[in-house]
């Protein structure tokens, strides 16, 4: 009995000190739970910077449901970015992302580290600083607000793009790597303009998008830049003017003969904040012609050379190993004195035959789309091939192709 008594006297001791000590361990544990994961960073950051003050009030004027995504801009942001970008902009980027991450249901189903680095950056490479988000959220919201799945925002987003933002294809624009509001505000941009105003027009609206490009294709005639889209898990290869086509993309025989080890002439996706590559950004230099190595380095980027290599195997490639395929390249023109610049190229319908089998058919590239856009059609080798398209007066033109071993590029014309 007095064993027993001991014993409930020292359990009852215990319980004591525990209900002394475990306030205290609580307390503790709330205040870390409470402590932000990246408040550590964030206050380096900040602290290192000549307006750490404005950061600060930055920071305690965001609401609540903002400030995570506030401070991985904050902590992931250029330098220079950090010390002389308009914060207003960056309040209105972060609220408007969070908005649209609200809103739509793909936007709400995206894992947190692809919605940071895809949805919420403020920009695509080194492109004036717009606040363009707000404009294109309400510019593309009733194009999407329809759309029950992502596939079906993309596309929407695509195939509005020309029509709400006005702006098309065209090498008169002012320079290459324009912000969307220098796009809008000139109705025109070029590869790498479109791309940018594509990237944030999809961003804008909780779709995870990308800026990607190489250098150089294979035959030095230049480089190009399109986008990816972030789709059940994986990134998707599309372009401005393609709304539903997914990874077919009239540049994969190029790309499959770009090289991953030569930066010029590597694909590279664009990542924001901390990478372990860069973007090679060639019209930085002022004239697209200096050593890439020479090139600004701080757009961090991923090389997914390989990921192309396989898109275009399984598309192209393997029928050009087996030696029984090649190209044929058919660009349209208004009339035989072409002068080769982009408006002097017409979209028209042309069709490939072989004797009476049809191998192929569709539309020319027209002065909107890229200069080496060209409609092209893979055929057998060493077959006689027969064009057949119609002129401004409705008569059917043919013309007859011999195709040996190389790819093979036809210009037609509209009126001859």
């Amino acid at each position: 009995m007095k064993l027993r008594l001991i014993l409930c006297f020292l359990a009852g001791v215990a319980a004591g000190l525990a209900i002394i000590l475990w306030p205290g361990e609580r307390a503790s544990q709330r205040e870390a739970k409470n402590t932000p994961s990246y408040a550590v960073e964030l206050e380096n950051v900040i602290a290192a910077s000549e307006r750490a003050e404005a950061l600060r009030s930055l920071m305690a004027e965001t609401p609540e449901a903002e400030r995570e995504a506030m401070a991985y801009l904050l902590i992931n942001m250029p330098d220079f970015d950090r010390e002389a970008m308009d914060l207003a902009l960056l309040k209105e980027n972060v609220k408007y992302a969070t908005l649209a991450r609200a809103k739509y249901s793909w936007a709400k189903a995206l894992p947190e580290d692809v919605y940071l680095n895809d949805v919420l950056p403020y920009y695509v490479v080194d492109e004036v600083r717009d606040p363009w988000r707000k404009e294109l959220y309400e510019l593309f919201v009733p194009a999407v607000d329809t759309c029950k799945t992502m596939y079906e925002a993309i596309c929407a987003v695509n195939g509005n793009i020309p029509r709400l933002t006005g702006v098309d294809y065209n090498t008169k624009r002012e320079k290459t790597n324009q912000s969307p509001r220098e796009s809008m505000r000139q109705g025109m941009a070029s590869c790498t303009g479109l791309s940018i105003l594509l990237v944030d027009a999809y961003r804008a609206v909780g779709i995870p998008a990308r800026f990607v490009g190489t250098a150089s294709w294979h035959d030095n005639r230049g480089n190009h830049s399109w986008t990816e889209v972030w789709l059940d898990g994986a990134w998707r290869v599309t372009e401005y003017y393609f709304p539903s086509k997914l990874d077919h993309l009239w540049f994969m025989p190029d790309a499959s003969k770009a090289t991953a080890d030569d930066r010029n002439y590597a694909i590279y996706a664009t990542r924001f904040g901390k990478a372990d590559d860069w973007f090679p950004m060639v019209w930085a230099d002022g004239t697209g012609e200096g050593p890439v190595e020479a090139l600004p380095k701080w757009v961090g980027a991923e090389n997914v050379t390989a990921h192309y290599q396989e898109l275009a195997y399984e598309q192209y490639t393997r029928h050009m190993e087996a030696g029984t395929h090649t190209f044929i390249r058919i660009a349209g023109y208004k009339d035989a004195a072409h002068t080769e610049h982009s408006d002097d190229r017409v979209a028209m319908g042309v069709d490939i035959f072989h004797g009476t089998e049809q191998m192929g058919g569709g539309l020319t590239a027209g002065p909107l789309r890229d200069m080496n856009d060209m409609f092209s059609v893979l055929v057998e080798k060493n077959r006689d091939y027969e064009l057949r398209y119609y002129d401004d007066a409705g008569n059917l033109k043919r013309q007859s192709v011999t195709l040996n071993e190389e790819p093979i590029t036809v210009n037609i014309f509209l009126n001859e």
